[in-house]
């Protein structure tokens, strides 16, 4: 395994060559535990992959070994935390770097460049802008922008809120008359633009309108407004328009005095508050309820709320399962070498966590330390001082790792008494507002739901549950289908039914939703249940109609029935399919019909690959002589997996089959392995 060593000040120009090069070299000759047993015991970055060698996890540590090995520790006492990541993790690989704060760096870069699954995402990836003065070029210009490069301009920034910086650019253009246009100055042009004509523009680009002293001149001008040097930029605007006047350049003298009464505005405006700018700061706080999380963050600067920014996770459990307590040092545990037993025993306890989270606690810390690297490790610009509700693990790290980035002192406080946590407090109190703004009062109650949901559907009643159906393949292979429960106002899980299409070969959506409808409403019909409140299917009207044929061919011939086409997000009404229901796009009606679609097709996806899965692992043990259905099954249930499979010795092998088969599956394996 490539091993990366260099020091906090190298860190920076490292992780992109490590992102290029890729070098994470999987151990595929050991088993995932048994490297585990060989992890260094120094900080580094660790990152968990699925089956299809996806990153789904990044994490980072003091210590590898000890922390990587407490994600089994975990698993082996049937704790829920990490039991969904186990579960799905089958590799491994590592980086290792010189310290705690290359870690942190390393870890956010990686997360953002792999977006793993079971991490916790910023999702809001707004940023702030700047103004930018292309001072390289030979007449600049001053633009609005989100993205800092070295191409030897001068940025400004960044502004709170968003349109403050656009702005200032008309005030320049106003002012100083500094375009923001796309005509090429490197060369001149036979007329001037109409920025010209409106006083907007110097006219750089047609010979003779300025000359590149007075341009030159209103750049300087700008750049001191820009930095707020008005003092300075008010004497030399006072100096040059008294000069104008005297030589009786009135107009020059006009503007020039324009100009200063702009600045005044602006330091009278800038008067109100007389706190330095060491105050600036970023205030946190949170509201947790119900498993969704509502965070407020107050841009502070110069000792005024400028701006305010909300971040929401619906649901937190599985992330938090996987990430909760990351880095907490646990006690290694050791495994039994090969032992075949001790390692079913183990799977056996993922697979048992990651069934129930009943004991699911959240944990403000690790949803902080996640929020605050990816916020501000990559910023140009770090307020002073960051106030966080909550302690969490690594907040002097990533002190130590912003104070080192931005060449100053970032206090990362978690205030407990004074004016710190007041402000806190109320960050915490707009928190729970812009909680109820987003999971309560923007969400009609169950019964004004089914109201609208009944007009705009023309049901007979109040629709008390909706089954929905959706059909997944590639190609018409392992052709599936799915069914999800709406059911007094939430998702049935316990409801859901999966199906495995039996009587449709190739590609027929039609033909295998038919044949999944009619199984379904068979059996209801045959057990004297009720049938659903409205039937939706995901598709457009070929679906529909297929739907149709099977519920008539059941005599279900008044049973409410419905589609939502995927592109055009439009409802078909069984029997009124020339109208199709146009919803507003804001509509709480249309995203409930969209949140079932939404469900019932990721059920269905998840059990077509589940299908694929399960192919491709019977075929390979299939395809070897000696190997029938019922060896296959005695292997899987003995080692626990294919891989287990693949890497047992052929004495392993012959405990479980006879020696002859053992010699043929171990060669199988083997042998391919040698001639890739």
């Amino acid at each position: 395994m490539a091993a990366l060593s260099s020091n906090a000040r190298q860190i920076t120009p490292v992780i992109p060559a490590i992102l290029r090069a890729g070098l994470f070299r999987p151990f595929f000759s050991m088993d995932l535990y048994e490297k585990i047993r060989t992890l260094p015991t120094q900080p580094g970055v660790y990152l968990y992959k699925n089956a299809e060698g996806q990153v789904i996890y990044v994490g980072k540590a003091k210590n590898l070994r000890s922390r990587v090995r407490s994600y089994l520790l975990e698993a082996s006492q049937a704790n829920a935390k990490t039991g969904s990541l186990m579960r799905e993790a089958v590799d491994l690989d590592y980086i290792l770097v010189a310290n705690e704060r290359e870690a942190l760096a390393l870890e956010n870069n990686l997360i953002k460049q792999r977006k793993p699954r079971f991490n916790i995402l910023l999702r809001d990836d707004k940023t702030y802008p700047y103004v930018k003065l292309t001072l390289g070029d030979r007449y600049p210009k001053v633009f609005v922008t989100r993205r800092l490069r070295k191409d030897g301009a001068a940025y400004y920034g960044p502004y709170f809120p968003g349109n403050l910086a656009y702005r200032i650019i008309e005030l320049i253009h106003r002012s100083f008359l500094i375009p923001s246009c796309k005509v090429d100055l490197s060369r001149y042009h036979p007329r001037a633009c109409l920025q010209y004509y409106i006083h907007r523009c110097l006219g750089p680009c047609v010979e003779g309108l300025t000359t590149p002293e007075a341009y030159q001149q209103a750049v300087r001008d700008a750049q001191m407004f820009l930095e707020g040097r008005a003092a300075e930029l008010e004497r030399t605007l006072t100096a040059r328009m008294i000069a104008a006047a005297e030589a009786e350049q009135f107009e020059a003298a006009a503007r020039l005095r324009d100009q200063l009464a702009t600045v005044h505005q602006l330091q009278e405006k800038q008067r109100i508050a007389t706190v330095e700018q060491d105050d600036d700061a970023d205030v946190f706080g949170y509201h947790f309820e119900a498993g969704a999380l509502a965070v407020n963050l107050f841009h502070m600067r110069s000792g005024k709320i400028v701006d305010r920014r909300e971040f929401f996770w619906d649901d937190l459990a599985e992330l938090l399962e996987a990430a909760e307590g990351s880095d907490q040092g646990s006690e290694p545990v050791e495994f039994a070498g090969n032992d075949w037993q001790t390692r079913t025993l183990q799977t056996d306890a993922i697979a048992a966590a990651a069934s129930h989270n009943a004991n699911f606690a959240f944990q403000p810390g690790t949803v902080f330390s996640a929020l605050l690297k990816q916020l501000y490790i990559d910023q140009h610009y770090v307020p002073r001082s960051i106030l966080v509700p909550v302690e969490f693990d690594d907040r002097e790290s990533l002190a130590a790792l912003l104070s080192e980035r931005t060449g100053h002192r970032i206090e990362l406080a978690v205030p407990q008494r004074g004016e710190k946590r007041s402000l806190v407090d109320l960050a915490g109190q707009n928190a729970k507002q812009s909680y109820i703004q987003r999971f309560r009062v923007l969400e009609p109650s169950r019964k004004a739901i089914q109201e609208a949901l009944t007009d705009a559907l023309m049901l007979p009643e109040l629709p008390r549950r909706i089954e929905c159906f959706d059909i997944s393949h590639i190609q018409g292979a392992e052709t599936v289908a799915s069914l999800v429960v709406w059911e007094d106002g939430k998702m049935n899980k316990a409801a859901y039914r999966k199906f495995k299409v039996k009587t449709v070969l190739g590609v027929d959506d039609f033909a295998s939703m038919r044949e999944v409808v009619e199984r379904r409403y068979r059996r209801l019909k045959e057990e004297g249940q009720q049938m659903p409140s409205l039937v939706l299917i995901d598709g457009g009207l070929g679906q529909l109609h297929a739907a149709a044929d099977a519920l008539e061919s059941l005599g279900f011939t008044t049973q409410p029935l419905a589609s939502i086409a995927k592109r055009e997000e439009v409802i078909y009404l069984y029997g009124n399919e020339d109208e199709p229901v146009v919803l507003d796009r804001r509509s709480p009606v249309l995203h409930l019909v969209q949140m079932i679609r939404d469900e019932s097709h990721r059920f269905a996806v998840g059990y077509h690959r589940q299908r694929r899965a399960m192919r491709d692992r019977d075929s390979e043990l299939l395809n070897i002589p000696g190997v029938g259905a019922q060896t296959r099954q005695r292997l899987l249930t003995h080692f626990g997996s294919l891989r287990d499979v693949q890497e047992a010795t052929a004495e392993s092998l012959a405990a479980v089959v006879p020696r002859k088969t053992a010699e043929a599956i171990w060669g199988h394996f083997h042998e391919r392995t040698a001639q890739a």
